[in-house]
């Protein structure tokens, strides 16, 4: 009985030393951006405020337009989930139901998708959107975010499509449903999970791009919020510490948000209920 204490009272400690490395980051970021100018520049620095103010976050929303930005963000990653969950929820179907030669080469193509780096593609990339006219457009940004996120997210909801058991949908057959029935009513809400997670990795990877929207979008109107923290850097790489910290901090709670309202759905059991013996 003692061991098996001791066992237990070991493993909490770990995962609260886990929790507080993964924490770290975003509480210095706190700690930063409440920190005076003069703290800030000071030689041996504190890790709590000794004067907390809000100056940081006040100067940052005076000298950037961080609200707009993160509006902007945000449309972009919301259209950035919801049409890259729309679009590989049924092709993930098919490569999941029609294990053909095609269908694993369509399979191995998008996991090889996925090693291509940003600056193989991105000379081409700008070259189409500018013979389409979106080139500094959201839209356009929509797109190649949709894009890039599509190999992975269809892997994922692959791997949870082999999961439902094919006898639902051939007892959806037999009831008279066709294909895009049987998707919709009995496939999908089986798959909540691997959509809820495939819609939280599409709408983080949008939110934290930075590359695409950086070479894309040239109007500081449409600028997301990852290229308007870059403002905070001087042109000799002097950082305004506070402000960026602030900002970045701001930045970093839409994610933790979203992740927030769907984490039931990615740890509700995958099948729970679906199919009783």
């Amino acid at each position: 009985m003692r061991t098996r204490r001791t066992a237990r009272a070991g493993q909490y400690a770990a995962l609260l030393c886990y929790l507080l490395f993964l924490a770290f980051p975003l509480l210095w970021l706190l700690s930063t951006a409440l920190k005076s100018p003069r703290e800030l520049g000071g030689l041996h620095p504190t890790w709590i405020p000794r004067h907390p103010t809000p100056a940081g976050l006040r100067q940052a929303f005076r000298e950037e337009p961080l609200a707009h930005a993160a509006l902007n963000s945000l449309l972009v990653a919301l259209a950035t989930a919801a049409v890259a969950v729309l679009v590989a929820t049924p092709m993930a179907y098919v490569l999941a139901r029609h294990r053909t030669r095609l269908a694993r080469a369509a399979t191995g193509w998008v996991v090889i998708s996925q090693a291509f780096p940003f600056v193989l593609v991105i000379i081409p990339l700008f070259l189409v959107l500018k013979q389409l006219r979106l080139v500094d457009s959201l839209t356009g940004l929509v797109v190649v975010y949709v894009v890039w996120a599509l190999p992975f997210a269809l892997w994922m909801l692959v791997g949870h499509m082999r999961a439902v058991p094919a006898e639902l949908e051939e007892a959806a057959a037999v009831d008279g449903a066709g294909r895009l029935r049987t998707l919709v009513s009995v496939t999908a809400p089986l798959l909540a999970p691997g959509i809820a997670a495939t819609g939280l990795f599409a709408f983080v990877t949008a939110w934290n791009e930075f590359f695409f929207a950086l070479v894309l979008l040239k109007s500081p109107a449409k600028q997301t919020l990852p290229v308007v923290l870059t403002h905070f850097i001087g042109a000799e790489g002097v950082a305004d510490l506070g402000p960026l910290a602030a900002a970045a901090f701001l930045a970093t709670l839409p994610s933790l948000a979203v992740f927030a309202l769907v984490q039931r759905r990615i740890t509700t059991g995958l099948l729970a209920g679906a199919v009783k013996s």
